[in-house]
């Protein structure tokens, strides 16, 4: 027998030695704790039936009638109707008494006893007819395709003498499967027992990861399954929802039983509402119910506003509801008590607004803006631009003079508009802002008079004057 790694004990040792609790191969896998190994109990008396534990977690119990010094982990050989089989030893003890008793299994002259502690050769004889098991399971689910069976094989188990093999398959109805066992004993040349499990069963003995994060409950210590219905979400508020609600074998999670107790304990404290509350502010109907808390959430006429009151103040207005008297809302009787609910809210707010208006608000400063230099003058040609300001000495820019174009109106000076007329040559340099202000009064300037003469022309129907001068008539 080879050494278990995790709890470091050497070929032949006799098992993990821990009691049920080494984390390796099967040894967790629908194992229970004895707890009763350290009490002292006298071993005269103690009690010779074992817990032996199969493939699937599958548990039998068996005597040990030769008082065999067996420990937990030991693979022992055990007497079968149809020859022998191999089993790791999992409780032994007074504790197996307490699961028998709990399993209502008889201690009579039916409980089979052990041979031995398995040897090498029968370990090596086991493994030859485990692994016929995957083979075999493929080639069935061939043959009952083959047949048309309504039936869904899940798994099959060797005997450790190799003679016999158990077909586990689920299925809805009822199934002939006579023809499917002659067919599977010629070929297989084994003798052949089908049994059939249920959905919750099958998924114990398949494993997997729940939801949760964990391993499923079915494969690691329920051994009995109990009915689960929908009204155990009902009682937990949870929604009705199939695919929430069902677990990997396709029927409801056997954990909504667990905290099943607790909702119904719970439950007594709060009123049942059979028909909405009446109040003065209008109908009330309930929307939600925290159980544990003992809160209730109803709205008027099915607003999105919902509003939370306790269970005694439900009881009350129910008892009022009967007495055909009607409160003025769900949180107030009447109109005096809502009138002091407001001013004793209203208070910190007006003590807020005295605390705030006292003090002098202090108005902050504003930073100075920043003075806006004038543009430098523009060189003419043959000048190189110095990148200075004229008034660059006296400390601060120039203050910017104002535009000297105005439409319709005479400049700051007194001359025409006709006066400031910026110079149209294209030679010419350009001028500075200076010049620009102030032109050469000696210039003559160009009239605009013959412009006007021409514009009026044109409304009288004319063309214009022609290159000469002359004008011309659409005649």
């Amino acid at each position: 027998m080879a050494g278990c790694s995790s709890c470091s004990t050497t070929a032949g040792g006799g098992g993990c030695q821990n009691n049920g609790t080494c984390g390796t191969s099967d040894c967790n896998k629908m194992n229970s704790f004895d707890w009763l190994s350290h009490m002292g109990i006298p071993t005269v008396d103690n009690f010779d039936v074992v817990e032996i534990k199969f493939k699937g977690g599958r548990k039998e119990y068996f005597r040990n009638v030769n008082h065999l010094k067996l420990t937990t982990g030991d693979p022992v050989v055990v007497d079968v109707p149809s020859g022998h089989h191999i089993g790791y030893v999992s409780l032994q003890g007074e504790l197996v008494r307490l699961q028998m008793q709990k399993r209502k299994i008889k201690n009579d002259d039916n409980i089979t006893k052990i041979y031995r502690v398995a040897s090498p050769k029968d370990l090596e004889k086991w493994e030859e007819a485990k692994n016929r098991e995957v083979p075999t399971l493929y080639r069935t689910k061939q043959i009952i395709d083959e047949i048309k069976l309504e039936m869904k094989l899940s798994d099959i188990e060797y005997q450790a003498d190799n003679s016999k093999a158990t077909f586990y398959y689920s299925a809805d109805e009822r199934v002939d499967f006579r023809e499917l066992i002659k067919v599977l004993a010629s070929e297989f040349k084994i003798r052949v027992e089908m049994r059939q499990i249920s959905l919750r069963q099958e998924a114990g003995r398949l494993g997997g990861i729940g939801v949760c994060g964990r391993e499923l409950c079915c494969s690691t210590w329920i051994h009995d399954f109990k009915s689960v219905s929908t009204s155990a979400a009902r009682y937990q508020n949870l929604s009705l929802n199939p695919t929430k609600l069902s677990g990997q074998c396709g029927r409801l999670k056997c954990c909504l039983n667990y905290e099943l107790d607790t909702y119904m304990s719970a439950l007594e404290d709060i009123p049942t509402i059979e028909k909405p509350l009446v109040t003065e502010a209008g109908h009330a109907k309930l929307q939600k119910t925290d159980i544990f808390r003992k809160l209730m959430w109803f709205s008027y006429n099915n607003e999105n506003n919902w509003h939370s009151i306790d269970c005694d103040r439900v009881k009350e207005i129910i008892e009022m509801n009967k007495d055909d008297k009607k409160p003025f809302s769900l949180e107030f009787d009447d109109v005096m008590d809502l009138e002091e609910d407001k001013t004793n809210s209203n208070i910190d707010l007006e003590m807020l607004d005295k605390k705030f208006s006292s003090k002098n608000k202090k108005r902050k400063k504003r930073k100075p803006r920043p003075k806006r230099p004038t543009d430098t003058p523009v060189a003419t040609k043959g000048e190189k631009p110095t990148g200075q300001h004229p008034n660059e000495n006296k400390g601060r820019p120039p203050r910017r003079k104002p535009s000297n174009r105005r439409k319709g109106g005479e400049n700051r000076q007194g001359a025409s508009p006709q006066q400031t007329k910026p110079n149209t040559d294209k030679n010419a340099p350009r001028a500075s802002q200076e010049t620009r202000a102030n032109p050469d009064p000696k210039k003559p300037q160009r009239s605009n008079q013959k412009g006007n003469r021409n514009r009026n022309n044109r409304r009288k129907g004319g063309r214009g004057p022609n290159k000469n001068g002359n004008q011309q008539n659409e005649n």
